[in-house]
């Protein structure tokens, strides 16, 4: 246990330093005044929820780079969304934690990176001339739930679910130079500092999973698979249809039945799925609630 624990402060230290060389301030490392590059989209258009389908085959080339920039918003407003709850679950572990320990230091740092992320995406969201699509009353409610009552293992689960389902979106796009610049700029940026959050909610999860019994693990694989479904469905709020003149409620059914989309999603989850099946917290009723949301 002892020698667990001196392990888990390494990892931090490590992330500690990682900290001091590569963190970026998004108000001043971005040019938010620089013009959009006509027809470029925002998204590689085989990620958009409608790529195949009869809607999308509809749609002008303009229209396409439109719905394109208007689901990078939602998934930005997702983002933002997460990360204030993210950023309330650390704080509140933070205030029974040890402050001299490196692992407690780091949570602080996490915490002013995704500060500044936050203020990252809204800047994007502005930059990008759509609206904040905010969370429904349901999903902000659970969100509220979530930051008040989640720790251990159902807590740093949330965390690597909604950070590695957008991470893997983010290293396609900063990749993509036929990409808008300003998405692909944000992309590089939380993709860097995210790496760390990840190294350290692993860490964390691996510890909180082998000091929780039966009953506690139970739970936690429900609420990870709700988390699960919840953040999956907030990446494409069924408004931004209505940007391409799409009602939403049709929109969001041929996202909801398109098989591109579909993979899309199991592609954007393989990695965090199998790490948290690894480790016990995908089975039962809460594995039901992943196939729902087609993130397996």
């Amino acid at each position: 246990m002892e020698a667990a624990e001196t392990g888990r402060a390494a990892v931090a230290e490590r992330l500690l330093t990682s900290s001091l060389r590569t963190s970026y301030d998004p108000t001043v490392e971005i040019d938010w005044d620089a013009p959009h590059t006509p027809g470029a989209y925002w998204l590689p258009p085989q990620r958009s929820s409608l790529y195949g389908t009869p809607l999308w085959e509809q749609l002008s080339e303009e229209q396409r780079v439109e719905l394109t920039r208007h689901e990078v918003a939602s998934a930005a407003s997702a983002g933002l969304w997460f990360e204030t709850i993210l950023m309330q679950m650390l704080i509140r572990e933070y205030y029974r934690a040890d402050p001299t320990s490196r692992q407690a230091q780091y949570a602080l740092t996490e915490v002013a990176d995704e500060c500044r992320h936050s203020i990252m995406f809204g800047r994007l969201i502005e930059a990008m001339g759509c609206p904040v699509y905010r969370a429904s009353t349901v999903d902000h409610h659970l969100g509220r739930f979530l930051k008040a009552t989640a720790s251990g293992p159902r807590m740093y689960a949330a965390i690597l679910i909604a950070e590695e389902i957008l991470d893997a979106f983010q290293r396609e796009i900063m990749a993509d130079e036929s990409l808008q610049p300003l998405i692909r700029m944000v992309s590089r940026i939380h993709v860097v500092e995210e790496a760390r959050h990840v190294r350290f909610a692993r860490e964390e999860l691996a510890a909180e999973v082998a000091a929780t019994g039966p009953v506690g693990m139970a739970y936690a694989r429900l609420l990870v698979g709700r988390a699960a479904y919840t953040i999956a469905n907030r990446l494409v709020h069924p408004d931004v249809y209505a940007a391409v003149g799409i009602p939403p409620a049709i929109g969001r059914a041929a996202a909801r039945a398109n098989p591109h989309w579909r993979a899309t999603l199991r592609w954007s989850a393989a990695r965090v799925h199998a790490n948290l099946a690894d480790v016990g917290l995908v089975a039962g009723p809460g594995r039901l609630l992943w196939a729902r949301a087609g993130l397996i």
